[in-house]
């Protein structure tokens, strides 16, 4: 099972930008999806994350601003940033605990990450 992520960059504050994770491979199924952020000289915190049923949760810093959605067809994450503030500059990774489709097992699985940068 392999995680890509996407969608990374340079964003001005007040902007938006959106972040998407695809997972492929022996895939039976999907159980939750999150997307993490490490800035430098910190630990990787909970950014948001949302259950098979849809149920969603968000750390108190992107509430109202963040909005994480999934697409089961195509085993994918998203991650709608609007209003980014230069304290979300940070690499985000995507995890996913996945039901593997040989042993019926899951096993939570990570993203590389991808960097994104709220300047002006």
């Amino acid at each position: 099972v392999q995680l890509q992520a996407s969608g990374g960059g340079l964003v001005q504050p007040g902007g938006s930008l959106r972040l998407s994770c695809a997972a492929s491979g022996s895939i039976f199924s999907i159980n939750a999806m999150g997307w993490y952020r490490q800035a430098p000289g910190k630990q990787r915190e909970l950014v948001a994350d949302i259950t098979s049923g849809g149920s969603t949760k968000y750390a108190d810093s992107v509430k109202g601003r963040f909005t994480i959605s999934r697409d089961n067809a195509k085993n994918t994450v998203y991650l709608q940033m609007a209003s980014p503030k230069p304290e979300d500059t940070a690499v985000y990774y995507c995890n996913m605990v996945v039901v593997r489709t040989y042993d019926r097992l899951a096993y939570s699985y990570w993203g590389r990450g991808t960097l994104v940068t709220v300047s002006s």
